[in-house]
């Protein structure tokens, strides 16, 4: 089972978005046949049957066992992933592209940033795992804590600056083998979890 799983395919989307389907696929991160899944769900096992083929048609189940009782095969099912991610490609009409309205300030250029790096990274998991490759990324994550909206931005163009120095530094266009690579920095604010009431 994979720890994360890109859908690009907009039937897959569209068939991982139902309410019932996403349940079964939450289900299944341990192997569960349809009897053992309609008792947890509240359906039956017919119904869960037929979500179970359709989920199967699109790669999100697989089958991990046959078993025989009596005159029935009971098939252990399990979901190809821990999560899933949906890819803006599977929208390709209408997914977001940061290079129509580049705004480095504005909230909605900085989602249509992240779609686009879900888009790219899929893409280039899928064909790594067809060519048995790993892909070459890194990623970082932190928190900082500014006093002020001033202390912020002096923090952006600090990091802004940082950034256009390291890449003039490595960039090199004249490398015959040389692969480019996308950097992408975002700054955002943390929406923090309710308090719960002291009792």
């Amino acid at each position: 089972m994979l720890e994360i799983a890109v859908i690009d395919d907009p039937a897959a989307a569209g068939v991982s978005l139902d309410p019932m389907r996403s349940r079964l696929l939450a289900e299944l991160a341990e192997p569960g046949s349809a009897t053992m899944l309609a008792a947890k769900v509240g359906l039956p096992r017919q119904k869960v049957n037929y979500h179970l083929r359709e989920l199967e048609k699109y790669g999100l189940v697989e089958l991990v066992e046959e078993r025989r009782k009596g005159n029935v095969t009971e098939r252990l099912m399990r979901a190809t992933a821990s999560s899933y991610v949906i890819s803006p490609g599977a929208l390709e009409a209408v997914q977001p592209d940061p290079d129509r309205a580049p705004d480095r300030l504005s909230a909605r250029w900085l989602l249509a940033l992240a779609a686009r790096l879900v888009r790219d990274v899929g893409d280039l998991i899928k064909g790594a795992d067809r060519a048995g490759k790993p892909v070459a990324t890194f990623g970082m994550d932190g928190e900082v804590r500014f006093a002020s909206a001033a202390d912020r931005a002096a923090f952006a163009e600090e990091l802004a600056t940082a950034v256009a120095s390291l890449v003039s530094k490595y960039h090199d266009e004249r490398s015959e083998h040389g692969r480019h690579h996308r950097i992408v920095v975002a700054i955002h604010p943390i929406k923090k979890p309710k308090e719960q009431p002291r009792g």
